[in-house]
């Protein structure tokens, strides 16, 4: 593998000293791109582009050729997991991802495999090496699965949900079946990022989407305990460095204290915490990821840049600190604002790093 250029993202990410606040945006690799939409419109269909090793490398590096971001993320998707167990993965136009088939029994849940990453998901991990060799160094790639919680609720629902409502049944009714569906997707998800790891993936995030849709306790128990598992059996080292772990949960800031012990290297915060609160409750445990609403970017260059001199400020001097939004970007934003937006961080960010 090549010597990597610039490495300030996985410095923030262990809270060694960078020169300026690195930056990254979830999502940067999508729909509010002109390119994409060309090269999604080639490969055919979503699925057909997360299946395409040379075109799935290609989206991820056209945000890099617009952007001076200092990471590159895998462009896939998070529900590639439940289409490997057999789910029947698919995407209805204005509808969001459907399974063919779902999860709402114990029979159900015995009947799924644990995916071989290799065998079954290895047009990810194709995708990883054709990344990592086209980026030739140039910054890092970080790999992704979403949160077994977050995992579950798409299987169970059949898709997208505002209510939850099977979910939350299985989860007060038989607690014992989602509790054996959620030990089979954290399993799976170690395999998956440990793969995603040999493959060239240099640090790695698991996304926690719906876990802010639970309650205290239940959190505590049925989403951030499969997470800490996740974290106690992933590959730490490769490549002669650390290889570091975020968690993000959204709508999750009221449980950092928690968080900050599962065993992750970073925090993602969504934009309704405020990031120097944050700190001060996290103290030297992990580094803290984001937290700009990606909403600010319908706003005006100068109104920008007051949003992100205003959370640098929050988060203050030193390192442990990667910029980025509050959740992903959003698929109607001007990629000029968004330019303004990481080209921000690195000038005004310089000051907290001397």
């Amino acid at each position: 593998m090549s010597e990597l250029k610039n490495d300030r993202f996985l410095r923030a990410l262990l809270k060694e000293p960078v020169d300026v606040t690195p930056v990254w945006m979830m999502r940067q690799a999508g729909r509010y791109l002109p390119e994409y939409r060309a090269t999604r419109a080639r490969a055919g269909d979503f699925m057909g582009l997360c299946g395409n090793p040379e075109l799935a490398c290609e989206v991820t590096l056209q945000p890099l050729e617009r952007f001076p971001l200092d990471a590159a993320i895998l462009f896939s998707d998070i529900l590639t997991v439940p289409d490997a167990m057999g789910l029947g993965l698919y995407f209805e136009t204005g509808e969001g991802p459907r399974f063919k088939k779902i999860v709402r029994t114990e029979a159900d849940v015995d009947s799924l495999p644990i995916p071989d990453p290799q065998a079954d998901l290895g047009y990810v991990m194709d995708a990883v090496k054709t990344i990592r060799r086209e980026l030739n160094g140039r910054v890092p790639l970080i790999g992704f699965s979403g949160s077994p919680w977050t995992l579950a609720t798409y299987m169970i629902e059949g898709g997208s949900s505002k209510d939850f409502r099977h979910i939350k049944g299985m989860m007060y009714s038989e607690p014992a079946t989602l509790h054996k569906l959620l030990d089979k997707l954290a399993d799976s998800v170690i395999l998956y990022l440990n793969e995603q790891i040999r493959s060239g993936a240099q640090a790695v995030q698991i996304f926690d989407t719906w876990g802010g849709a639970l309650s205290g306790l239940m959190y505590l128990e049925f989403s951030l305990k499969y997470m800490q598992k996740i974290a106690s059996g992933l590959i730490r080292e490769s490549e002669g460095r650390k290889v570091p772990v975020i968690m993000f949960t959204k709508n999750g800031g009221q449980w950092l204290e928690v968080m900050a012990d599962a065993g992750a290297d970073a925090l993602g915060l969504d934009w309704t915490t405020d990031i120097g609160d944050a700190r001060r409750r996290v103290g030297d445990k992990v580094s803290l990821q984001g937290n700009m609403d990606p909403s600010v970017l319908y706003g005006t260059p100068a109104r920008i840049r007051e949003e992100v001199a205003r959370i640098l400020e929050g988060y203050g001097a030193g390192s442990g600190h990667v910029m980025n939004l509050g959740h992903g970007i959003h698929q109607f934003a001007d990629p000029e604002r968004a330019k303004v937006f990481v080209e921000a961080v690195h000038e005004l960010s310089a000051t907290y790093h001397s």
